[in-house]
């Protein structure tokens, strides 16, 4: 069965595109966690980060690229930004299939409640 992100990919369900080329997707996230809240997603179909072949290494590094891009874009470079990869279910991914966040046009505070 296909994820909702491969849905979006094939077009079968709309997105707020900002970005697209042959291999990565990047769209608006539809629950936004932050003013500036992007996926960049990318076309193949890799569950999780831990699902990542060494052929896979590239492209995750092109996905950062990507993200920094959109970041000067919308204007949040000079002020920071953060990317996000969850991995299953203790990293929080709701969908597996491997995305990267972006988030920024706030001060974000700490990445994760210290116990």
């Amino acid at each position: 069965m296909a994820s909702i992100f491969e849905k979006i990919i094939a077009g079968e369900i709309p997105a707020d595109m900002v970005y697209r080329d042959e291999d990565m997707v990047a769209f608006r996230d539809i629950s936004p966690a932050a003013p500036v809240h992007i996926l960049i997603v990318p076309v193949k179909p890799i569950a999780t980060v831990d699902d990542l072949g060494d052929e896979d290494l590239l492209l995750v590094g092109r996905m950062v690229g990507v993200a920094r891009d959109i970041a000067r874009s919308e204007g949040i470079a000079d002020t920071g930004y953060r990317l996000v990869m969850n991995c299953r279910d203790h990293g929080g991914q709701e969908v597996f299939h491997l995305h990267l966040h972006l988030l920024g046009g706030r001060a974000l505070g700490r990445m994760v409640a210290r116990d």
